[in-house]
């Protein structure tokens, strides 16, 4: 059994996702961010970086792995399922896993946070990391225009990625000018695995869209969880 720790949000969902497809058991464990949860000593003890998401894997004598790629990687590893064995075709899931770990997350990430959750709007930062994001977009429609999948057969990059570019309104980013992307998001969101693990948690907000009541709540609770990241980092001065 596995212990997995997360919350409703893209890297959360990543390992939810990779769970359900491989059919592995799993029990879920969701922290409250709002409410600082991932910060306790008993989540530290686990993942020292106060993030989602984690888990513990029992029947490894509750081996502990964080950080969402190496969870993907450990998982896939384990089953021998979602990466290719050989260098090459391994090689080719982790650059494509490395470019949303490096590149899409990260923007889509700043993007939310001076779109969505800053309280001061500053035009050229937003259109800065929106900036970003439409061009790693790009970069994936150019790719998908001649693979179906990013790195071959489906794999954990495609997990990855997917979590985060479904969510592209949230960051207001428009992919409606990417055919090969929005075919390749939608054929993913199609699989019954995929539609499992993003209600592992669900959320309390649809981050595929925007503009109503439930939006508005989540992006003050969104800065609320800012705020206190700020606090805690003054009273360590």
């Amino acid at each position: 059994m596995i212990d997995l720790y997360t919350a409703a949000t893209p890297n959360g969902h990543k390992a939810s996702i990779a769970l359900e497809e491989l059919g592995l058991p799993y029990t879920l464990k969701v922290l409250d961010l709002t409410a600082g949860e991932q910060k306790r000593p008993e989540f530290l003890a686990i993942n020292p970086n106060g993030r989602i998401p984690a888990i513990v894997d029992h029947e490894a004598g509750g081996f502990a792995v964080f950080e969402s790629g190496a969870v993907l990687i450990y998982l896939a590893e384990k089953t021998g399922r979602l990466m290719p064995s050989d260098a090459q075709g391994r090689s080719r899931v982790l650059q494509w896993l490395m470019f949303q770990m490096g590149g899409v997350g990260p923007m889509m990430g700043q993007a939310n946070v001076f779109f969505r959750y800053f309280p001061e709007k500053i035009p050229a930062v937003i259109d800065r990391y929106q900036g970003e994001t439409k061009r790693l977009f790009r970069v994936l429609d150019g790719h998908l225009k001649d693979h179906e999948y990013l790195a071959g057969d489906y794999s954990i990059a495609d997990i990855a990625n997917w979590a985060w570019v479904r969510t592209h309104r949230w960051s207001g980013v428009d992919i409606d000018d990417l055919p090969h992307l929005k075919r390749w998001r939608d054929t993913i969101r199609a699989r019954p695995a995929v539609q499992r693990g993003i209600e592992s948690p669900p959320s309390t907000v649809d981050l595929t869209r925007d503009g109503d009541e439930a939006a508005r709540r989540f992006s003050q609770d969104a800065r609320k969880l800012m705020e206190t990241g700020q606090s805690l980092k003054e009273d360590r001065r």
